[in-house]
């Protein structure tokens, strides 16, 4: 099990095959994923690693997180999420994941929050199909109808779907192909909707219900940061 990323939700496009068929494509934006801590058997009772992304401002940084970060030697991020992996599979403490982390072609499973709608009707939050036109209902055209019985059972059964709060939820898509990959700019191009808004903050990781491609890098493809010394020699020459 590889670690997967964080990435931030650019938009939608489309992009063309070599046949002329577009395929509508969603824009993910890995900008500096970096990994923070590892979790480990010994002390946290399972392993996995944690990732930051996006640059937060110090000021708005706690000093226990400025301090974790310090350790680490990574910038204060402004999202962090953990994901499971095996021990074998532990990535680098500061490694920044890169945008070919995913090989084009393979499936993945993309998490994200849905865009809010905020208090809904029944016939736009559940698909219902409202009442009669005619024959004796007005006004209440878009109404849901009855929500129970009668003396039994008396009441109305929790879950009833009603009217009510509609989006802002964790949803995960299954099984969306990698359309292109760009390193350089750290974009990632999959196929179909994501879940969330632009700029939303996504989860992207390989399918549990689609193998693996046999050329997918293990653990992960990612860079390590230069040390101070090196970059001083590159300045020098």
């Amino acid at each position: 099990m590889r670690s997967g990323v964080i990435a931030q939700k650019v938009g939608m496009t489309r992009v063309f095959t070599e046949a002329g068929e577009h395929v509508p494509v969603t824009v993910l934006k890995l900008d500096g994923c970096q990994v923070v801590a590892h979790r480990t058997k010994e002390q946290n009772g399972y392993t996995a690693v944690q990732l930051g992304i996006g640059h937060a401002k110090v000021k708005n940084v706690s000093k226990a997180e400025r301090g974790r970060f310090a350790v680490a030697k990574v910038e204060p991020k402004l999202k962090l999420a953990e994901f499971r992996v095996e021990e074998t599979e532990l990535l680098p403490v500061g490694a920044e994941i890169t945008a070919d982390h995913f090989v084009v072609g393979q499936f993945v499973d993309v998490t994200g929050t849905t865009i809010g709608k905020g208090f809904a009707g029944a016939m736009k939050r559940w698909n219902f199909g409202g009442l009669r036109a005619t024959h004796g209902v007005s006004i209440s055209h878009r109404s849901h109808g009855s929500t129970g019985g009668r003396q039994d059972p008396g009441k109305t059964f929790k879950n009833k779907k009603m009217a009510g709060h509609m989006g802002v939820d964790r949803v995960t898509t299954l099984n969306l192909r990698v359309v292109q990959t760009d390193v350089e700019r750290g974009l990632l191009l999959v196929e179909g909707s994501v879940p969330g808004h632009a700029g939303g903050w996504i989860f992207v990781r390989d399918a549990v219900k689609r193998a693996l491609p046999a050329d997918a890098p293990q653990p992960g493809k990612y860079r390590l940061a230069e040390a101070p010394a090196a970059q001083e020699d590159k300045k020098e020459d």
